[in-house]
């Protein structure tokens, strides 16, 4: 019997012991107050979500993923799955704003589109700040994704903000500038039909000078883009994927025309992919269209393409087109103009001591098409001349409308809701959302059901684990010492 009980003992304290290895925590998005963020001078209605995984890279980048209209931080979770479950993967933590009340983000003030102008780009910038100094995050590896208003967002914040954000990719964006075009900054819809039916249009002189004007002075790097549209999306006009390359071009310093042109097939479609790269030989704008009818794509929010492009599937304290390129200016100033568009001169002095060529000269019928990339110490080729395509009108393809219900169908799998939220958001200005009625998260959980993490604390919570590792040897030691004593 003191034989058994002893055995008995020790089992109980085995098995004890074993609990010290199951995590009492899982990683999950998770509410940051406003006070503990700090947000001030920024608009109330923009909140903070964040996801860290258990894992965290060593100073983890940071990938910011906005909402489109209707849509929620929950939502977006839910959709952004494949690219949550590559966070999980390498270890970067993902920040999720939320218009909290509103219907799309303000891309279209001159608060938001102006550095530290007091907006919702402003907001943002402050959330990633305070990531970096919470989590010890790396400042100088942060990112942006985004769908419809989350795409416009992200162009908007790669303009404003080029000292935070390394690089982004947007699905069914505009231009960084455009949504100003009409906007209905007090309305309900935060709307511009303008802009979303396709009817603004400049040259790539202009939109170039639309960005450098939202950060007056600045001279240093710009981030490299990616973009995603399908050629009849009914609510963003496909003339905005046009317009953007104009700009992404002349504010990078590139050539009118890519680097190469190729065929892709991928999610169910045959992508005409364009990619620009710079004077070191790096990806710098790499353009996907699909011939397609859908908002927000046929590959919205995919890692495949969007995780290798931004370089969040790389280590390292640098990012990889800073580590190959170095972190020279790009573009410069304007071109000083001329007769026959002839380009501007290259661009003197820039952060780190060198820039890249100016764009072209804006003056005449025919501006030039900009400079391009220099490396480090050289100022550009010098735009060459050449018309400027004008785009044309294109039909309004119903932008202004913002009536759709919520998508029950979509890509997603209707497994449980991420965060516990309404799982997707609503299709802007469709009868059907983009994503399904559920949202798988990462790993086609049941959502956020469960434990989560501790707010503000480790991703661990480990002191609990000692308790019961104690009280186990503890068992074990009394079961020993007894049974030496009866055995006696």
């Amino acid at each position: 019997m003191l034989h058994q009980l002893r055995v008995l003992t020790i089992l109980l304290a085995a098995g004890l012991g074993s609990l010290v290895a199951i995590p009492a925590q899982s990683a999950s998005l998770q509410q940051v107050s406003a006070s503990t963020w700090g947000r001030t001078g920024v608009p109330t209605y923009v909140d903070m979500y964040i996801y860290v995984p258990d894992k965290l890279a060593t100073n983890p980048p940071i990938l910011v993923c906005n909402h489109s209209c209707s849509g929620n931080a929950t939502g977006v979770f839910g959709q952004a799955s494949a690219i949550v479950k590559a966070a999980d993967q390498y270890g970067f933590i993902m920040v999720f704003p939320q218009a909290t009340g509103r219907n799309c983000w303000d891309v279209g003030s001159t608060a938001s589109l102006t550095h530290d102008g007091g907006g919702d780009t402003q907001a943002i910038a402050e959330m990633v700040k305070y990531t970096v100094t919470k989590y010890q995050a790396n400042a100088d590896r942060v990112y942006s994704t985004g769908t419809s208003s989350g795409g416009m967002m992200t162009e908007a914040l790669l303009a404003v903000y080029p000292d935070v954000f390394k690089a982004g990719a947007e699905f069914s964006g505009v231009p960084a500038g455009c949504w100003a075009d009409g906007y209905d900054q007090g309305g309900t819809p935060q709307w511009s039909n303008n802009c979303a039916g396709g009817k603004t249009t400049f040259t790539a002189q202009q939109w170039g000078d639309k960005v450098r004007a939202m950060y007056a002075g600045y001279s240093g790097y710009r981030p490299r883009i990616q973009l995603w549209h399908a050629k009849g999306d009914p609510t963003i006009n496909y003339n905005n994927q046009t317009e953007a390359i104009k700009e992404w071009t002349n504010v990078l310093g590139l050539s009118t025309d890519p680097t190469s042109t190729t065929t892709v097939s991928y999610s169910n479609q045959q992508w005409t992919r364009q990619s620009w790269q710079n004077s070191c030989g790096y990806a710098v704008l790499d353009v996907w269209t699909e011939p397609d009818n859908t908002h927000g794509t046929d590959a919205n929010l995919n890692a495949t393409y969007t995780i290798p492009f931004m370089g969040l599937d790389q280590t390292g304290a640098t990012d990889p087109e800073v580590a190959k390129c170095g972190a020279s200016g790009a573009g410069g100033s304007s071109g000083t103009g001329g007769s026959t568009g002839a380009g501007g001169n290259a661009g003197a002095g820039g952060t780190s001591g060198a820039m890249d060529g100016g764009p072209g000269g804006g003056g005449g019928s025919n501006a030039g098409a900009g400079g391009t990339r220099g490396i480090a110490g050289s100022g550009g080729s010098v735009g060459s001349g050449g018309s400027t395509s004008s785009g044309g009108t294109v039909g309004n393809g119903g932008g202004g409308s913002m009536g759709g219900a919520q998508g029950t169908g979509g890509s997603q799998s209707s497994g449980g809701s991420a965060g516990g939220g309404s799982g997707g958001t609503s299709s802007m200005g469709g009868a059907g959302g983009n994503s399904g009625s559920g949202g798988s998260t990462a790993g086609g959980g049941s959502g956020s059901s469960g434990c989560s993490c501790r707010l503000g604390g480790a991703r661990s919570e480990k002191s609990g684990y000692l308790d019961t590792a104690a009280l186990a040897w503890g068992l074990a030691l009394l079961a020993f010492v007894r049974g030496r004593r009866i055995g006696q």
